[in-house]
């Protein structure tokens, strides 16, 4: 018995220590699934991404060291956070290159927006279809090309806003497109989309804005689109069908068809005799013969009374009769210029000018259209036209393009506060028109030129020392005046550039196209206005005051060193590449002599003051805008600067700045000290 018992205990711990070993085993192996199945962190998610594409040097901050999100503030350049959560990115205008790989980013759940737009990106769309909470995908001016395949947007019943304009897109519009319930905004323009438009659900009745123009669509638009705006179809050549023109080649089809049947035998058995079909044949004959006869007796009736009536009385008659716009003639041996808008192609639509000056004689949209006009240039904005009125005033008519999404009641009091503005260094606004399609600015005409014309054309003799101070000064108080009377509005001027500086007779400057942000579209506005331009703006996305004090500084080196901007004013802007940029590297390397202008007269007795200016420039191109000099002070420290030249260059110098010749009397250098 008691051998029996031993027996049984021996036997027995094995098992208990196979039993404990299966466990410990399983236990182990559950751990190492639960580890190896661990999704990736968001960081790495991020860093991943960031990782697919090229010279990503603006994100060398990103860091898994680094806590992405602190409550609502980003530590990481470009994140968006809310709650310390991360809801979005915005990496605008950072110079990015390459194929970005979005679905990295499905580690992020809570992702809501991304914006990539205005850098260099390229390769096939990037796919998306595992960001399925994702509201919003700007992708605008990059690179991207090839076709989308036509599932590419399919399940993704979140996404709100697809921008992804002006890029190298071919193929078909991807019909998962047409099949999202929340679509409420598409851009899609500037591409090369081919084929038709895919037929949007009934369903999709928030979408509000759809933009296709520019690309080679073909065929009828379909009917959940035809009461959009007609601009958003436009450039595409064989669209047709409301908003747009009616169908014809589907008419012309329709007709061939119809023909088809009648050689099928379905043509009609004559129920008359011959002789019935003769005098048909001949009463026809006589009424298109009459209609002909009526048609010649009207237009040698026109042209009568066009020979009787002065040339505005003629052009109203043919508009009247041809519902076009007249066309007007620049001058002799000049080839006409068709001044035409949609908002003129109705006389209903005539007279409707809205002036904002008591000083000056009214006058219709039709005088001013029918006179004799000239085609001054296509800027940023759209074409700009002079024109003199009966009463022999020269004005200039500029139409605008970009301010569609406008209300009439904003804009009507938009025009009238920018109306009030009145100072010597403002180009004054004499009228303006609204139509929903377009809207036209009337100006007084500036004889001189633009600023940019005098530097850059063939008109630099004359343009001294003395005349460039003028001029800066000018524009410093007319700022000055645009931030002191539009205190609300974040971009008081906005686009401050050495075009949209005009001179009169005595190279007094007048500022031009100022406090437009307001009323220019907002997917537009980063685009054109060069505010957005800022440093602030390419690494935030956010925009202030100082935007124009930046502006102020590229417009005060361009004036000093009479080099174009270019890179500047280009949609890929790269801070780290502008005018200001080279002007402190050359101060760096003292080499501040070669800065300035050659053929700027009058230098030799000023140096200081040039330097100085010079300065006040770089000063106000601070990339950080609390280091950025106050409008205030720069007003000020302009105002001081005189003509003449001073034996002492320590009597100028500034708080921070220290100069000191070098080699002969025309080297200086300067240089921050510390």
């Amino acid at each position: 018995m008691g051998v029996h018992v031993a027996r049984h205990a021996r036997t027995s711990a094995p098992l208990s220590s196979l039993l404990l070993l299966a466990l410990v085993s399983i236990h182990l192996s559950f751990v190492g699934v639960v580890f190896c199945a661990s999704p990736p962190s968001e960081a790495d998610g991020l860093l991943k991404f960031r990782d697919s594409m090229n010279k990503t040097s603006a994100l060398s901050g990103w860091s898994a060291s680094l806590k992405i999100c602190a409550d609502d503030v980003a530590n990481w350049k470009g994140v968006l956070c809310l709650k310390g959560i991360i809801w979005g990115l915005k990496l605008e205008n950072l110079g990015l290159i390459g194929s970005p790989n979005l679905e990295a980013l499905d580690s992020l759940p809570n992702l809501r927006t991304i914006s990539l737009m205005n850098n260099n990106l390229e390769g096939p769309l990037p796919s998306i279809k595992k960001l399925r909470v994702l509201k919003s995908l700007y992708l605008t001016n990059n690179r991207f090309s090839g076709s989308i395949p036509d599932d590419a947007f399919s399940g993704m019943n979140s996404l709100k806003k697809i921008y992804l304009g002006n890029n190298g897109l071919t193929g078909k519009i991807p019909s998962s497109l047409s099949t999202l319930p929340n679509l409420s905004d598409l851009r899609l323009q500037g591409n090369q989309f081919q084929g038709g438009i895919p037929e949007f659900l009934q369903s999709q009745r928030d979408i509000k804005i759809i933009n296709l123009s520019n690309n080679e669509l073909e065929g009828p638009i379909p009917a959940s689109l035809q009461k959009m705006d007609p601009s958003s179809f436009t450039g595409n050549k064989n669209l047709c069908g409301p908003p747009l023109g009616e169908c014809k080649a589907l008419d012309d089809a329709s007709s061939s068809d119809e023909g088809s049947g009648d050689k099928d035998g379905s043509i009609a058995t004559s129920t008359g005799s011959e002789k019935q079909v003769s005098v048909l044949k001949i009463a026809l004959i006589v009424l298109v013969v009459g209609i002909l006869l009526g048609i010649i007796a009207a237009l040698l009736i026109l042209f009568y009374w066009k020979k009787r009536n002065s040339r505005v009385e003629r052009d109203s008659s043919a508009l009247e009769d041809t519902n076009t716009m007249p066309t007007t003639y620049v001058a002799e041996k000049k080839a006409p210029v068709v001044v035409e808008t949609e908002g003129t192609k109705k006389r209903g639509e005539y007279g409707k000018l809205s002036f904002v000056r008591d000083d000056i004689e009214r006058f219709d949209l039709q005088d001013m259209l029918t006179s004799a006009a000239e085609v001054l240039g296509s800027g940023t904005f759209g074409a700009s036209y002079k024109t003199v009125i009966s009463s022999g005033r020269n004005l200039v008519v500029k139409r605008y393009k970009q301010m569609n999404n406008v209300g009439r009641e904003f804009f009507i009091e938009h025009m009238r506060r920018i109306g009030r503005l009145q100072h010597p260094n403002l180009l004054s606004l004499v009228a303006f028109y609204y139509r929903k399609e377009e809207k036209l600015l009337v100006t007084e005409f500036v004889e001189k030129t633009s600023l940019a014309s005098l530097i850059h054309g063939n008109h630099t003799q004359g343009l001294d020392w003395q005349t460039r101070l003028k001029i800066i000064k000018g524009v410093v108080k007319g700022l000055a005046y645009l931030h002191k009377e539009l205190p609300s509005i974040v971009l008081p001027h906005g686009h401050l550039k050495s075009s949209n500086v005009l001179l009169d007779n005595s190279f007094g400057p007048l500022l031009s196209d100022y406090a437009l942000r307001p009323v220019i579209n907002p997917d537009q506005a980063h685009l054109l206005l060069v505010a957005y331009k800022s440093p602030e703006y390419a690494k935030s996305g956010k925009i202030t005051k100082k935007a124009d004090i930046w502006s102020l500084g590229i417009l005060i080196l361009e004036l000093l060193t009479g080099k174009f901007p270019e890179n500047y004013l280009t949609p890929g802007y790269d801070s780290k590449m502008s005018i200001s940029t080279w002007v402190n590297e050359m101060v760096k390397e003292k080499r501040t002599s070669e800065v300035f202008d050659e053929d700027m007269g009058g230098a030799k007795n000023s140096k200081s003051e040039m330097i100085n200016l010079l300065k006040i420039g770089l000063s106000c191109c601070e990339e950080d805008v609390d280091s950025r000099m106050e409008l205030k002070e720069v007003v000020e420290k302009i105002e001081q600067l005189k003509e003449g030249d001073h034996d002492d260059d320590q009597e100028h110098l500034s708080e921070g700045y220290a100069f000191s010749s070098i080699g002969t009397e025309d080297e200086y250098s300067f240089s921050r000290n510390g």
